[in-house]
């Protein structure tokens, strides 16, 4: 089996394997962690394998027929891009166990089977080179997902889940028409034949509205974000940091490999739409996180506003590109992108991961509940505020790298829309520095905050492990940007060739 398979259907075989052997907890708590650490381990030799130098960018092809009578394969593949996100899933989904190795105490065994079936559905979307595939693993991590909000989910449960899977689902229906579309039109699925298709203005622009439509609810992008918070909110804490730390990057990927490259025109003509969104969600969004008395609120709502700068730095390098035919600053716009998707996912897992400690402690998630933390649990307050610092985009944290880069290339297109762009920092720094000192500092809440214990060894290996991740991003991004330049550059020059 090839690496890519491998790294797919080990999680899933594993989710089988714990369903099968994991009735007694400690049992299906090994199984699942050695499945997440195998695969883990596996996806680093996408990263250290994967060649820069090469000319293709797309490596570790398999192709294998599936369903011949409508010419689909079972085709992946995975650039530097992929590559990142591949590795981030796996690195996030081991963390995700050791965090749940106490706090889930029920149903252990279908807790761990999902995420093991969660993190090989995900894998696949990141990828499957074949739309069909694409599709379908798409819309298979919905099934986990709402499993496990809907069975280890807080009171409103079925609300949030029913929410979540009706607003992702009636968004891919209309991606799916347009995949339907291109292979009519090609006779065929795969994504580097919808590519090259030659595609007239019109056709173009309700295939680019109809991709829209799935990715958008995915990142999720303003007005279709309502669903995010909700389903945060009642997630356990595991679903909520793999829901903000890689589902929600499905979307930004989404728009690199099909809207990008297989709607070029429609999406530099359309682009003022997205970059308009994501302008909104910066900053309105922003308002909204600072008046939350929710943590998990708070942070769902700071995630929508992050992403934004992700489909800002997508769409401003079309601008960039076609318009000014900077073809430089479009790279680091969507360098920017990409450093910030993958920073993102470990600084809001870092945070769910905070807001996961408390909860297991006090059992309560409202922020007047809490007061005085660094008093009685110092080493949670330290990296608490390490992941404050980097929500905020402190420099030397990984949330500063993909902001800056963002916000250089919106510059050359437009300083108005670098200086509305910049302006989060201040809104983050608002709600962030806010919700710090009202849970760690000042004078200790109640005498149930001055019980709390500080850390165990579970929570320090998860939390350290963030940190690391965190500052490493943060200091050093060369590694990552290295990684995916090919991916990258290759994007940039479709971007430049219009197909009317």
């Amino acid at each position: 089996m090839h690496l890519l398979s491998l790294l797919i259907w080990l999680p899933i075989l594993g989710a089988i394997v714990v369903l099968a052997f994991g009735r007694n907890a400690a049992t299906a708590r090994w199984l699942t962690l050695g499945f997440t650490v195998a695969t883990f381990l596996l996806s680093l030799p996408l990263w250290t394998g994967y060649d820069v130098t090469a000319a293709n960018s797309m490596q570790f092809v398999e192709s294998l027929p599936w369903i011949r009578m409508i010419q689909s394969n079972y085709a992946l593949g995975a650039d530097g891009i992929s590559v990142a996100l591949i590795v981030l899933t796996s690195f996030t989904t081991v963390l995700v166990i050791i965090g749940a190795w106490r706090p889930i105490e029920k149903r252990v065994s279908q807790y761990m089977a999902a995420m093991l079936a969660l993190e090989g559905m995900l894998i696949g979307v990141f990828a499957a080179t074949d739309a069909l595939l694409f599709y379908v693993f798409f819309e298979a991590m919905l099934i986990p997902m709402f499993i496990l909000i809907g069975v280890w989910g807080g009171p409103r449960r079925v609300y949030a889940t029913l929410k979540f899977f009706i607003y992702t689902f009636l968004g891919s229906i209309f991606m799916l028409i347009g995949l339907i579309y291109l292979h009519l039109k090609t006779g065929e699925f795969s994504l580097a034949a919808f590519s090259q298709a030659q595609l007239g203005a019109s056709e173009q622009t309700w295939l680019f509205f109809a991709f829209l439509a799935g990715f958008a609810i995915k990142v999720p992008m303003f007005p279709v974000h309502t669903w995010l918070p909700d389903a945060h909110v009642e997630a356990p804490t595991g679903g909520s940091v793999i829901l903000a730390a890689i589902m929600l990057k499905v979307g930004g990927y989404g728009f690199i490999r099909f809207s990008l490259p297989i709607t070029p025109d429609a999406s530099q003509e359309f682009a003022w739409v997205v970059i308009a969104a994501s302008l909104i969600a910066i900053i309105y969004i922003g308002y909204v996180a600072l008046v939350q008395e929710d943590m998990k609120k708070l942070i769902a709502y700071s995630s929508v506003a992050h992403m934004g700068f992700v489909t800002l730095g997508i769409f401003i390098a079309l601008a960039l590109v076609r318009v000014n035919g900077n073809a430089d600053a479009a790279r680091l716009g969507i360098q920017g992108a990409m450093v910030q998707m993958i920073s993102h996912g470990f600084v809001s897992g870092a945070l769910f991961s905070c807001i996961g400690v408390m909860y297991d402690r006090l059992h309560t998630r409202l922020i007047r509940d809490y007061g005085g933390l660094a008093h009685v649990m110092p080493w949670f307050g330290t990296f608490m505020v390490l992941f404050a610092m980097a929500n905020c985009g402190l420099p030397g944290t990984s949330g500063f790298v993909g902001e800056f880069m963002v916000i250089m290339a919106s510059f050359q297109t437009s300083p108005e829309v670098a200086l509305l762009a910049a302006f989060t920092l201040i809104i983050s720094a608002a709600y962030t520095l806010w919700l710090v000192k009202r849970i760690v500092f000042g004078p200790v809440a109640s005498e149930k905050v001055a019980k709390m214990q500080d850390l165990n060894m579970q929570e320090v290996i998860v939390l350290g492990a963030f940190a690391i991740a965190v500052l490493a991003l943060g200091i050093y991004p060369k590694p990552l940007t290295d990684l995916m330049e090919p991916a990258v550059l290759q994007l940039v020059q479709q971007l430049g060739l219009a197909k009317v």
